[in-house]
């Protein structure tokens, strides 16, 4: 357990704050984020405040919002900057042993085919049987990968995502702490990159029997469900969650933190800004129903052919 006091007199944090109703914690996650320990996170906009998870029992968050959290449900830290208050207790969790994940020795079967060109990080990797690793591809640590799966050359696995935030003197780096877990059977083809997830309890997690295309940039703790098929150069961005037998066509971009239903179909081109529900297919820019879409195309067409 950790004690929010002791840790920002540890790690002197610069800006003023102060804590009321101080509750320990076992981890650090976004607010909304479902986690099964003790959870601190951060509320800087109260358009969210109905999001809270039940896990939450430390809240950073601004003297505004603290104003409207009348329950002692949470013990509070006020600040004019929760957000960098949170990842900076985040980065300097980073080298605590009992924040981070723990060490252990890698578990590769005998039956899986490794190039000798290929890099596999010396910790925390588990590569299970008949395995194809092609050369030059790059497996980090906190990667598991299932029985019968093909990693393609050029392909990242387990690398650190893209997770910054402004600071008033320049721009922060966030800890990737979290992993990366591949079902079986599952394809990933030539220079694809598969970011790890950011806290050390989550992954970025590829379901049984999905094929990843070259060129996809799969975001940290991304989810995507059995039967996917994600088409060259997609963009998924982090957190998104997508659903089984989907299909994500060539070029499209998802923004991050969105949910795609069950047998959805985002075509070719589509750049995605809200939720896909189960069975729809989408297209455009911004995506919208593809017969509307193409509805919207024909009336177009023909104004501009009369």
């Amino acid at each position: 357990m950790f004690r929010i006091s002791n840790v920002l007199a540890e790690s002197r944090f610069p800006m003023e704050y102060r804590i009321e109703r101080e509750k320990e914690f076992e981890t650090l996650a976004l607010c909304a984020m479902q986690v099964s320990k003790k959870v601190c996170s951060f509320l800087d906009d109260i358009r969210y405040i109905d999001s809270l998870s039940e896990s939450v029992t430390m809240l950073i968050t601004t003297p505004e919002i603290a104003e409207t959290l009348s329950t002692e449900q949470y013990g509070l830290v006020i600040t004019e900057q929760p957000r960098i208050m949170f990842f900076m207790v985040h980065n300097y969790l980073a080298n605590n042993q009992n924040y981070a994940r723990q060490v252990e020795k890698n578990n590769i079967a005998e039956s899986a085919k490794v190039s000798p060109l290929a890099y596999i990080a010396e910790e925390n990797v588990t590569i299970g049987e008949n395995v194809v690793i092609e050369p030059f591809v790059t497996i980090y640590p906190n990667v598991s990968i299932g029985d019968n799966t093909i990693i393609r050359s050029g392909a990242k696995i387990g690398g650190v995502g893209f997770e910054f935030k402004r600071e008033t003197d320049g721009v922060m780096a966030v800890a990737h702490l979290g992993g990366v877990e591949i079902g079986r059977n599952v394809e990933i083809q030539n220079n694809t990159c598969v970011d790890k997830a950011v806290y050390p309890w989550d992954n970025t997690v590829i379901a049984d029997s999905v094929k990843i295309d070259n060129l996809v940039h799969v975001g940290h703790a991304v989810k995507i469900g059995r039967n996917t098929m994600v088409v060259a150069n997609v963009g998924l961005g982090g957190r998104t969650v997508i659903g089984e037998n989907v299909w994500i066509g060539f070029g499209a971009t998802l923004r991050n933190g969105l949910t795609i239903g069950d047998n959805a179909r985002v075509n070719m081109g589509a750049v995605v800004t809200k939720n896909v529900e189960q069975g729809q297919s989408v297209s455009g820019n911004f995506a919208i129903e593809h017969k509307q879409f193409i509805q919207i195309v024909k009336e177009w067409q023909n104004r501009n052919t009369t």
